[in-house]
């Protein structure tokens, strides 16, 4: 089965890639010429992954699946969330956001956030969600050169090294977005037999 991922975005790309194990073939919006972004005008990240999934299930008259991923900090009222990407401006710059976000904490104690990834899943013309978690604290320097985003300020649960101090294996056991693609997998995995 083919399936067209609503992105641009490489890093995300080679990451589901990884954890989908050659189930479904994944090809990302670059992969089949679609160089516009798709504004993301959603107040959720849940209504996001439906905004992007079904604007590119329009377009390409394919199965398709697209996620929004966020990190939501609790002293922050949940700030970055839905505005993680862009939190320190519109050039989407991953130092400029986490310095921001560092210095949003600075004189908080509570440094308790989780990141959050929906999918939604559009399949043969039927919509589809998955929802992953990771919980976690944030840390006040970066550390770790693997992963992107937020990763290497993000230290989760039980863990005393940040994500972007992991190998992307051991990031991958564990994240938000290899849950929720957990969950996708499995349903495609029935879906397929069915």
């Amino acid at each position: 089965m083919k399936l067209i991922f609503a992105s641009h975005n490489q890093n995300k790309v080679k990451e589901i890639n990884s954890l989908l194990d050659g189930l479904v073939s994944v090809y990302s919006l670059n992969d089949i010429g679609i160089i516009e972004e798709i504004p993301e005008t959603g107040e959720t990240l849940k209504e996001n992954s439906f905004i992007k999934a079904q604007a590119c299930a329009k377009i390409t008259g394919l199965n398709v699946f697209a996620d929004d991923t966020g990190l939501e900090v609790e002293a922050l009222n949940g700030e970055p969330g839905v505005y993680s990407a862009r939190y320190a401006g519109p050039e989407k710059l991953a130092w400029k956001n986490m310095e921001k976000l560092i210095s949003a904490l600075s004189e908080k104690s509570n440094k308790k956030a989780r990141f959050v990834s929906w999918i939604c899943l559009i399949i043969n013309n039927k919509t589809y969600y998955f929802e992953g978690e990771l919980k976690g604290t944030i840390i006040s320097e970066m550390k770790g050169m693997n992963g992107f985003g937020y990763d290497p300020i993000f230290v989760p649960e039980g863990e005393t090294r940040t994500l972007a101090e992991m190998s992307s294996e051991e990031k991958n056991s564990i994240s938000h977005r290899a849950i929720a693609l957990d969950k996708m997998k499995a349903f495609l995995k029935e879906y397929k037999t069915n």
